[in-house]
């Protein structure tokens, strides 16, 4: 279960898994409504600034999730010129400008650290988006994916999704998570071994190492001001299932997006979006391919 349960979704994902690294596509449906907010303090993205309450521009062609750190952003002129290419885009007098906005984990310390997401593969990975069932553990954005870093530890973890359905309003997750903390359930299980109370960070953490990255969305109507309130849920989830979160050394950051298609209250999304957010994250670590 993740984003494509979703009518209109489409995730792809490009992986070399010689190099521990990859990228992930997600295409929304048009006239889509996007918001964004980062709290970690180590961010690593691209057009961010476009998705700010009162911008011009509402929706958005493509969402980017890269490893690779910031050379990882190079995978977006991939995706650019391709959706160019189709004619997709924010009309302007001499064509398109297509909108990707993205953001980057830190993966170099696994894997080979000399072979980063590029444009090919960017483009690879949105020309692999379809509406299936989105694969999910060590692929795309997550092939490099560790967590527990704070205790001196790198457990794998990957990309995860879930989905939540109040009626006919549906709220859906992926995460790839990377983080400083350890994982645990939104119920407080612990699933890579760390305390519930982590204590002072006693291993020194690379500040630029880590990062969550979560896109969350809904078939509901929503105003890109509202998806303020899922957005602060969703990274409420994100503190109860990651552990140490929003840390210095982390770039934690949540994309929202709504289609539109049903009425629906923007506070019973919130709600839904905490949970499917949390489940996502679990997921990450439950279904990666060891």
């Amino acid at each position: 279960m993740s984003l494509t349960d979703i009518e209109g979704f489409r995730v792809g994902h490009a992986t070399d898994e010689g190099a521990l690294t990859g990228c992930t596509v997600i295409v929304p449906p048009t006239n889509n409504v996007t918001a964004v907010e980062v709290r970690g303090a180590a961010p690593g993205s691209r057009d961010l600034a476009l998705l700010a309450p009162g911008m011009t521009v509402r929706s958005v062609d493509a969402i980017l999730l890269t490893g690779g750190s910031a050379f990882g952003l190079a995978a977006a002129d991939g995706v650019v010129t391709e959706l160019e290419r189709r004619g997709v885009g924010h009309p302007v007098p001499h064509g398109v400008v297509p909108i990707v906005p993205g953001a980057v984990i830190y993966d170099l310390m696994v894997g080979d650290p000399a072979i980063r997401p590029g444009p090919d593969m960017g483009r690879e990975a949105l020309l692999a988006a379809d509406d299936g069932p989105v694969p999910l553990g060590r692929v795309g954005a997550g092939a490099g994916a560790t967590v527990a870093k704070w205790r001196g530890e790198l457990i794998p973890a990957g990309v995860g999704g879930a989905s939540v359905t109040v009626g006919e309003i549906i709220v859906a997750a992926l995460a790839v998570t990377n983080a400083v903390g350890d994982v645990f359930t939104l119920e407080g299980e612990s699933l890579t071994g760390g305390p519930p109370v982590p204590e002072p960070m006693a291993t020194p953490v690379d500040p630029l190492a880590n990062t969550t990255l979560v896109v969350v969305a809904t078939n509901g109507t929503i105003s890109r001001e509202d998806l303020g309130r899922v957005l602060v849920r969703s990274h409420d989830a994100l503190a109860v299932t990651i552990r140490p979160a929003h840390t210095g050394a982390d770039g934690d950051t949540v994309f929202a997006v709504c289609t539109g298609e049903k009425e629906a209250d923007n506070e019973m999304v919130a709600a839904a979006a905490f949970v499917a957010v949390g489940r996502a994250i679990e997921s990450s670590v439950r279904d990666h391919n060891r």
